[in-house]
């Protein structure tokens, strides 16, 4: 079955994706909407280093930019355009915001494509020590500044980070936005993105990691 796998860049998306591949399925491309409302740029995210992470890889990505109020409308348009290659069903990396899962399912039948969530139900905990002993290597590039400081930005996902949530009551997987994610390498990956250079800023109530400088290993 050739689906595609709705993308961030962070731990949970790039997580689903690789479940899926494991389980059979044919991802052929990523797919990213980066929005131009403030306060919801993929996660601190550019359109470019998120190109970089397909590129190391390896499926291409299908990205486009929308606003919070055009945001469904240009999923559907995108996503209608994909299933004239055979594109059967799309994967995400919710875990447990049922709200958003609403949504999706909705969005999903209204153009006949079967939504996927390999990570749905679990304990999120679990989810993400399986992420972590799989072998990913990911980083923190951004907070809420009112739960985390900036000195978060940019530490490694590992199990010392975990019990660090833990310990101040903070969802491990970060479902309320507490912190997002920036994957540089792992399993799913055929090349590692190295970051070169950062500036921390704080922009919106978020802290950011602001990446200036990268390469892929191997170029």
């Amino acid at each position: 079955m050739q689906v595609v796998a709705s993308w961030s860049g962070g731990k949970e998306s790039c997580f689903a994706c690789y479940k899926v591949i494991l389980d059979g399925f044919d991802v052929t491309h990523l797919l990213n909407f980066i929005s131009e409302d403030v306060g919801r740029r993929s996660h601190g995210l550019g359109a470019e280093l998120l190109s970089v992470q397909s590129q190391a890889i390896g499926i291409p990505i299908v990205q486009r930019r929308t606003t919070w109020n055009t945001y469904e409308r240009e999923f559907k348009k995108v996503v209608s355009r994909l299933k004239r290659d055979n594109i059967q069903g799309i994967v995400f990396g919710d875990v447990h915001l049922q709200e958003h899962k609403d949504w999706i399912e909705r969005v999903c039948g209204e153009i006949d494509v079967e939504p996927i969530f390999p990570l749905w139900g679990r304990d999120p905990e679990n989810i993400i020590h399986d992420f972590i002993d799989a072998g990913f290597d990911a980083i923190i590039i951004a907070v809420k500044a009112e739960i985390l400081g900036e000195e978060w930005l940019g530490r490694k996902i590992d199990k010392k980070l975990i019990e660090e949530l833990r310990d101040r009551k903070i969802d491990p997987c970060g479902e309320a936005g507490e912190y997002h994610t920036f994957v540089i390498d792992g399993p799913l990956f055929k090349r590692r993105v190295k970051i070169l250079d950062s500036d921390k800023v704080l922009k919106d109530g978020r802290w950011l990691l602001e990446i200036s400088r990268y390469e892929i290993s191997g170029e």
